[in-house]
């Protein structure tokens, strides 16, 4: 976990002397181009996907079992969309990776298996929880 402010850091960084270099090769303009162009393709890819993992995670509901797959799905999804609105090539690229089916599959079923779901919804190992009482709206002049 103290990776991630790093990242949050190093990858900016990164991204900036990329698009830098880059310009400086192909110029400002085709450079500029390519991080539009990819962030819009990226965004239409992105959206026909994320209907087909919904409607996936709708049949599963329909079906009566838990759509985790298709939930881990959408979330990888979502993630790759972020990271594909972000201006630059390494976001652009593996947020178009997420986007890919097999491989978004392929990271979805690693993860998977290391998932704990439960039905509790108090505390782990307890089941759910009920709060009684009574109550009365304050504004009530009959009582």
């Amino acid at each position: 976990m103290r990776l991630v402010p790093l990242f949050f850091i190093i990858l900016p960084l990164v991204e900036l002397w990329l698009l830098i270099e880059v310009g400086a090769l192909v110029g400002a303009l085709p450079t500029v181009a390519g991080v539009v162009l990819s962030a819009l393709g990226g965004v239409v890819l992105l959206r026909h996907q994320g209907v087909g993992a919904l409607s996936r995670g709708r049949q599963r509901l329909a079906a009566g079992e838990l759509p985790a797959e298709e939930m881990l799905e959408a979330m990888v999804l979502a993630l790759s969309g972020l990271m594909l609105v972000a201006p630059g090539f390494i976001t652009d690229t593996l947020g178009l990776l997420g986007l890919i089916p097999p491989l978004r599959r392929w990271l979805v079923a690693r993860i998977v298996p290391r998932m704990v779901v439960s039905a509790a919804a108090g505390r782990r190992g307890e089941g759910p929880r009920t709060l009684e009482g009574e109550f009365w709206r304050e504004d009530d002049r009959s009582r």
